[in-house]
């Protein structure tokens, strides 16, 4: 059995460690990889956004499935292509890719299909959306409208501020074409929770909870990022409080990707704003803050840890519309994943630099995982080449245990400018 993996991060070296695991022992391919993918698999030297190129390598190669990781080519339409070649692929089409795509197609969709999400306005000229900033109570939030890495999120403090945003945004091109249009939202208030959810277009089948870090700095502060750390289980995602999530988020999506007639045979990350009031029922309690439709990172580095199952059985039976007749086995071991960073990400960070990795293999100490993402091999050494650089996830009895062997699994690992956030799943 073949399977390529598409994608370069942290994220697609725990799919691919978890893929590697399967009694199906695949052959495994990652276009174009990293350093922590050669450890488990092949590299090869195609972009995530030649589309056209991965079709011909995966017929060629005879590649039984293909996963997608990023959200780049989900968007660029790779899974049409690779679906009207006949091959099979783990994603939705382009069509529905435009619920990540578009931050003013998924807030259209939730109001469309009664998805609870915050108030919003849609903007493509900057003088419309100055003039809308005041009827929004500070902090309002403001959203470009396309892909941004998980960086195109703007909480305004002042009006001042908002609308300097705007200018950087819409005339500066702050970010790219993606900025040109913008999503002014309503501040909410509560925790957030992230719900991954693999959908075949019958079933939308949520895995276990888990926590991220989205901010660079210890406290929730600072800049957004694609992700600081993550934890799994939940420890505010209880049973019921999930059920109520069911009804009330993940059925009406499905019912929306089913009426809009999406061929979504893929990954669906709900992102969530949860307040007090959740548990009573009050409509006001769950609201959406966005879609994604491929897995977080790195949210899947702590559940491909957790998860028991077949992950190659489990693809399968996504792909093949059989998710209804599937039950996921999961650790009861909590998991904590730790993001080592360039020092100066966000924004700009030195690269290059040398890595001293203790080991030879993803797991370098026992339940102790090392999924690189902003690294690769030159000259037979590893060196930075990104933001995030690794992310060390362990297992433990229980949250603290895992914690405390993550943070010491990230001592092993050094380079010149390692920064990491230090209350990941602390409490």
């Amino acid at each position: 059995m073949r399977i390529l993996v598409i994608g370069n991060g942290s994220r697609e070296h725990a799919l691919g460690w978890r893929l590697s695991k399967s009694a199906h022992t695949p052959e495994l391919f990652f276009a174009p990889g990293n350093f922590g993918t050669a450890l488990v698999g092949k590299n090869v030297a195609i972009g995530v956004s030649e589309v056209e190129t991965l079709v011909a390598f995966a017929l060629e190669e005879k590649i039984d499935l293909t996963l997608v990781g990023p959200e780049v080519p989900l968007v660029a339409g790779v899974v049409d292509a690779f679906r009207k070649a006949g091959l099979a692929i783990i994603g939705p089409d382009q069509a529905g890719a435009q619920l990540e795509g578009s931050k003013a197609f998924s807030k259209e969709f939730m109001v469309r299909y009664g998805i609870p999400t915050a108030g919003y306005g849609v903007y493509t000229e900057v003088e419309a959306a100055r003039a809308a900033l005041r009827s929004y109570t500070l902090p309002v939030v403001i959203k470009a409208d396309g892909l941004a890495a998980g960086k195109g999120v703007i909480i305004a403090q002042s009006y001042e501020e908002a609308e300097q945003t705007l200018t950087e945004m819409m005339l500066e091109g702050r970010f790219g074409d993606s900025g040109h249009k913008v999503v002014l939202e309503e501040f909410l208030k509560g925790f957030e929770a992230s719900i991954i959810c693999l959908v075949d277009g019958e079933t939308i089948l949520p895995l276990e909870t888990a926590q991220d870090y989205k901010k660079i700095f210890d406290g929730d502060l600072g800049p957004n990022t694609g992700g600081m750390g993550s934890y799994s289980p939940s420890a505010f995602v209880d049973a019921s409080l999930m059920a109520e999530i069911e009804a009330r988020v993940l059925q009406p999506t499905l019912k929306g990707l089913q009426t809009e007639g999406f061929d979504f045979r893929g990954i669906m990350f709900i992102g969530l704003m949860i307040d007090e009031a959740c548990p009573t029922g009050i409509a006001d309690g769950i609201k959406v803050l966005e879609y994604n439709v491929r897995f977080g990172d790195p949210e899947t580095q702590s559940l491909m840890a957790r998860l028991d199952s077949d992950f190659v059985d489990v693809l399968f039976a996504l792909n093949e519309r059989r998710l209804g007749d599937l039950k996921l086995a999961w650790t009861s071991k909590a998991a904590v994943s730790v993001v080592l960073a360039s020092d100066g990400y966000p924004d700009d960070f030195e690269t290059g630099l040398e890595i001293d990795f203790p080991g030879a293999q993803t797991e370098f100490m026992p339940e102790v995982m090392a999924f690189f993402g902003g690294a690769v091999l030159k000259d037979g050494k590893a060196v930075t080449s990104g933001g995030r650089v690794v992310t060390v996830t362990a297992l433990g009895e229980t949250l603290e245990s895992a914690r405390k062997k993550a943070y010491q699994g990230a001592e092993m690992i050094r380079y010149g400018n390692k920064y990491c956030r230090s209350d990941i799943a602390k409490f």
